[in-house]
């Protein structure tokens, strides 16, 4: 062939070779007015609650370390409602506001008594339950009400709790008690236990729980003291629009027939 006529055919397949080249490459190109959908999926706030874990029945561990009870229940249909998760944590009660200051957790959800010293440190949600000082004694026992406030038995009780507050505020610093008289433990089942084992006379508690905690023992409810305690929700002064939402959604929770089945529930009432 040619040299001349050879080189004009590979100059016109390299022609065909680029206009093909381009027109695939323009085929593959979206045109330019196409729009395409974009769904965003937006991570839901994770906030994580600090409760008392031998707290029954408004919160406990159950035998298969699930956070269980009428606070636990309301805490999550609460997050359901208003658009967050929730992740709950047990932790010692003493301790407990030191941690959500410090970052630990993001609230209490535990049966907490709003008090003026604890409103120094957190705010709390409105109130949504109020109660009582209740006190248990062995079946048989013949302390009576009137001994224990006149100071003359040893009274067993959670450290940190308002039942402390209350035997110290009117018994230890009227005089009517020795400060010795008042064992205090690191949760109110370890107080019921000694109360079984003779080395308290009474132990003291919010009512519900000193009924829960007694049920197959052979330990009655002797009495209440009637202390009309507030409980809220105790939140990090600086979360406002955290505590904003949780007001907002115990709303909605004490207003919808759930709130009625989880008294039910826990026998509040």
């Amino acid at each position: 062939m040619d040299k001349k006529i050879l080189a004009a055919f590979l100059l016109i397949v390299a022609v065909f070779a680029v206009a093909f080249a381009g027109c695939t490459g323009a085929d593959k190109s979206a045109p330019a007015d196409e729009t395409v959908d974009v769904i965003v999926v937006e991570e839901k706030p994770l906030y994580i609650v600090g409760i008392d874990g031998e707290y029954p029945p408004y919160s406990y561990i159950d035998s298969d370390g699930n956070a269980q009870g009428f606070d636990v229940d309301s805490v999550k249909w609460i997050a359901d409602k208003m658009g967050f998760e929730v992740k709950v944590q047990a932790m010692a009660w003493d301790g407990i506001i030191p941690s959500l200051n410090a970052g630990k957790i993001d609230m209490v959800y535990s049966g907490m008594t709003i008090t003026d010293e604890r409103l120094e440190k957190v705010n709390f949600s409105t109130p949504y339950w109020v109660a009582n000082q209740g006190v248990a004694v062995r079946n048989g026992s013949t302390v009576t009400m009137d001994d224990l406030k006149a100071g003359k038995v040893v009274i067993g009780t959670q450290r940190g709790c308002t039942a402390a507050d209350w035997i110290t505020a009117n018994l230890i610093d009227t005089g009517l008690m020795t400060k010795d008289n008042l064992k205090l433990y690191d949760n109110f089942a370890l107080a019921i236990s000694d109360l079984e084992n003779e080395r308290v006379d009474a132990a003291m508690y919010d009512t519900p729980v000193v009924i829960e905690s007694i049920e197959g023992k052979d330990i009655v409810k002797l009495g209440t003291i009637e202390t009309n305690e507030e409980y809220g929700i105790a939140i990090r002064k600086a979360d406002v629009e955290l505590l904003n939402t949780m007001n907002e959604g115990l709303d909605a929770l004490m207003a919808d027939p759930y709130w009625q089945e989880l008294i039910v529930k826990y026998k509040l009432a």
